[in-house]
């Protein structure tokens, strides 16, 4: 494994059933110390794209590395050091959680079996090992997926939807998990379709619509853009709309009776410009708060598929 390799890199990924394209040319860099947020409805192939990253389903096209090692090549050794699950983790419900764990680490004595009490005390789940699984709670299961995967002390965790399901509790929990893995070094790939788990969570993402990524960059990017809103409020409406869209400001909605627009700083200072040259008073400009929420659903609700500059 090289120590110098980016923990997940993809480019070009495509799966095909059929005619159906769940995936459609996924590019994918995943970087050392990511909480890397891949993010999109449900539906969009994001679960898709992670069986294809841990070599559970062969791709149609493309190419995969994990630190450096093509899961289709490589075999298990390109899993060294990667662990996670996809959808929701499986145990034998008649037994115990610790009994579960230590069945996992039977496989590979004697490197993890020493873990199991360690894992379990990450997860705040020591006082519950001796209890059967099948009367753990949804958050108490998924909690014990983790546990699994970190036994073999990974350096990369891919984590599927992981607070699906969970109760406003569970998911605060969960998210507390995550932000302490990610504080011991372990680079983390989440995949969600809740922007505010990729918000609280994630200093990268990339968002996928129908197979396709159509964004990935810095989250803090990704405000930025979803930040250039205005709202401006003027003696004559109907004449500022006229003189905004005449200097090419695109985009323009009424609201209130305030024009809502997108901008740079630039733009909207040459606007206000040229309204005061032609004689119309601005009585209110104001930059609207951020929203993340606006942005993500016009990257992926339905119809022609937008691109957003990373």
């Amino acid at each position: 494994m090289s120590q110098a390799a980016e923990p997940v890199v993809a480019r070009g990924l495509v799966k095909r059933y059929g005619e159906l394209v769940a995936v459609d040319g996924v590019d994918l860099t995943v970087e050392r110390g990511d909480v890397f947020g891949y993010l999109g409805p449900n539906g969009a192939g994001k679960t898709t794209s992670l069986r294809m990253l841990l070599g559970l389903i062969r791709p149609s096209a493309g190419s995969i590395r994990l630190f450096g090692r093509d899961p289709l090549d490589d075999g298990a050794r390109a899993l060294d050091g990667v662990a996670g699950f996809v959808e929701a983790p499986r145990f034998y419900p008649y037994l115990t959680g610790r009994r579960n764990l230590r069945l996992l680490a039977d496989y590979d004595e004697p490197r993890t079996h020493g873990r199991v009490e360690e894992v379990l005390e990450l997860v705040e789940l020591r006082d519950r090992g001796d209890d059967r699984v099948g009367g753990y709670s949804h958050g108490m299961k998924q909690r014990l997926g983790i546990a699994a995967s970190l036994l073999r002390s990974p350096r990369l965790l891919l984590l599927d939807e992981p607070t699906t399901g969970l109760d406003p509790a569970g998911m605060r929990d969960m998210r507390e998990l995550v932000r302490r893995l990610s504080g011991e070094g372990i680079t983390v790939l989440l995949s969600s379709h809740l922007l505010v788990e990729v918000e609280e969570l994630c200093n990268r993402v990339a968002i996928i619509r129908r197979g396709r990524v159509v964004y990935e960059g810095a989250l803090s990017a990704l405000k930025e853009q979803a930040g250039r809103t205005w709202r401006l409020r003027a003696t004559d409406g109907g004449r500022a709309r006229a003189i905004a869209l005449a200097r090419g400001i695109a985009g323009l909605d009424d609201t209130d009776g305030d024009l809502r627009f997108a901008a740079d700083e630039e733009a909207v200072a040459a606007l206000t410009i040229a309204l005061g040259q032609a004689g119309i008073g601005i009585t209110s400009l104001r930059a609207e708060a951020a929203s993340l929420e606006d942005l993500f659903l016009e990257l992926t609700e339905p119809g022609p598929p937008a691109e957003a500059a990373a």
